[in-house]
């Protein structure tokens, strides 16, 4: 036989070419492959995030931080404490000293939760940068719940009414222009509101709708405006307001009595705005901090729920005292009165003893019940429905009324409004779904507003006293 003839170069290499990349059965048993290419490690500060992906990002862990906090929750008073005060005929004072809020649990470490808003609010700042404007937003908003904590660790002591102070404002407070309190206003309208001849306004109001009624009228109306989504009323037990709101719903407290006009204001005041800007808070998908509401937030809520009772008629002057009482309340308690003073003063008042009760527990709950150091965030409601007024108006006169809506984005203070609508053209901030519809048309609030300027320049005793001499022409 002849010798085979030895391969050629070219056939050599294809051939270790072949062994190489034929594949490797389970019966084979080779060597290792060769070590691959080597891959460059990953960057420490992981891969780059877009300035949305950041704000999100910290937006979120507010969201989540918040979470456990619950205010009026920490600072409730059981059943025995009403049932022991009018067990003592309303003659001593309550028992919700700081030994009892020891025993309403809080639902998280204060110290811990404390630091865990410091920290979050570092972060903010080396993420975003010092000079951030919505940087600046989110931080405060940190700093703030930080003060919350604190203010909730101190229940039953001075130091709650200095943090409540400090978050929500006192009746002292002035206003932007430097001269008049809130203390002002609330003397001037309960000068006059007091002498209001309420049976000359209208029909006698009739609180004989149930809570259970009361709900069911709620959802229809509500199911309406939220056309798209579910909002839920239902009847509770435990809220100590005869309604309160939360991110979807509204509760009605079991046992209560509502007028006909009493379910006309919860439809604007809970619905309208407490549910709406929850709800157009949480469509946002970068600022998410927006569908929650820390106490900077509180006074422009508020008013703004009482403001949009004016602008569709709805309320009525027993309303309108209740709350204005509520800051005179605050005062008096400030200024020294313990509770029974302040139950009494309600009582003087014309209130029913139940709703002395509750209108004074809302002054207390987690302040000094002796006096000197009350809950102040009841003030903020006349408070906010002033600024509110005055922001509406002034928005208007500076042709910036594009920013008005923006009151509704979520839960916002009037310094985040100018910021918030200027991220709209890059997404960082999505345009309120859910107007009221006096604000998706603003023509009828311009009128308004263009006439209130001028009122606002009369001489209003003067006015008075004109209208007074033609009036005692009558016998």
């Amino acid at each position: 036989m002849a010798d085979k003839a030895p391969e050629k170069p070219v056939e050599e290499k294809l051939k270790r070419a072949r062994e190489a990349l034929r594949v490797v059965t389970a019966e084979e048993e080779v060597e290792a492959p060769s070590i691959p290419p080597s891959i460059p490690p990953p960057p420490v500060d992981g891969p780059w995030r877009s300035y949305k992906e950041l704000v999100s990002q910290l937006a979120s862990r507010i969201v989540e931080a918040q979470r456990p906090i619950r205010v009026l929750q920490a600072v409730r008073w059981d059943n025995a404490i009403e049932e022991q005060f009018f067990k003592s005929k309303c003659k001593e004072l309550p028992k919700a000293d700081p030994e009892y809020y020891a025993t309403v649990d809080l639902g998280f470490d204060p110290i811990a939760k404390a630091a865990e808003f410091e920290e979050l609010a570092r972060d903010i700042e080396t993420g975003l940068g010092e000079s951030d404007a919505l940087g600046q937003i989110m931080s405060t908003t940190a700093l703030e719940y930080r003060s919350t904590v604190q203010m909730l660790a101190a229940r039953g002591t001075p130091a709650f009414y200095a943090y409540s102070r400090k978050l929500y404002g006192s009746p002292k407070d002035k206003f932007p222009d430097g001269k008049l309190t809130v203390r002002d206003l609330g003397h001037k309208l309960y000068g006059i509101l007091t002498n209001v001849d309420e049976a000359a306004l209208g029909p006698r109001i009739l609180r004989n709708v149930g809570a259970e009624e009361c709900a069911a009228q709620l959802n229809e109306r509500l199911s309406t405006y939220f056309a798209d989504t579910t909002v839920r009323v239902s009847v509770d037990d435990s809220i100590v307001a005869d309604a309160a709101a939360g991110n979807d719903y509204v509760k009605v407290r079991s046992g209560a009595r509502f007028s006909q006009r009493d379910i006309d204001v919860l439809e604007v005041h809970e619905g309208w705005v407490h549910v709406a800007t929850s709800l157009n808070g949480q469509l946002q998908p970068v600022a998410k901090w927006l569908s929650k509401g820390p106490p900077r937030t509180t006074s422009v809520q508020e008013g703004l729920a009482a403001l949009l009772e004016i602008f569709t008629f709805r309320t009525y002057p027993r309303r309108a005292r209740r709350l204005n009482d509520r800051v005179l309340a605050v005062d008096k308690a400030e200024d020294g009165a313990n509770f029974l003073e302040v139950f009494e003063w309600f009582r003087t008042e014309g209130y029913e003893e139940d709703e002395c009760f509750h209108s004074a527990r809302r002054i207390f709950r987690g302040g000094l019940i002796e006096g000197g150091g009350p809950f102040t965030k009841d003030a903020c409601y006349c408070t906010g429905i002033v600024l509110n007024y005055a922001f509406i108006r002034s928005a208007i006169q500076h042709n910036r009324a594009d920013l008005i809506p923006f009151l509704f984005v979520g839960k916002v203070a009037h310094e985040d409004v100018p910021v918030l609508a200027q991220r709209v053209h890059d997404g960082v901030v999505r345009p309120p779904k859910y107007i009221p519809p006096m604000f998706r048309d603003l023509n009828g609030i311009a009128i308004w507003m263009a006439y209130s300027a001028f009122f606002s320049q009369l001489e209003s005793e003067a006015i008075a006293d004109h209208y007074a001499k033609l009036f005692s022409r009558v016998g």
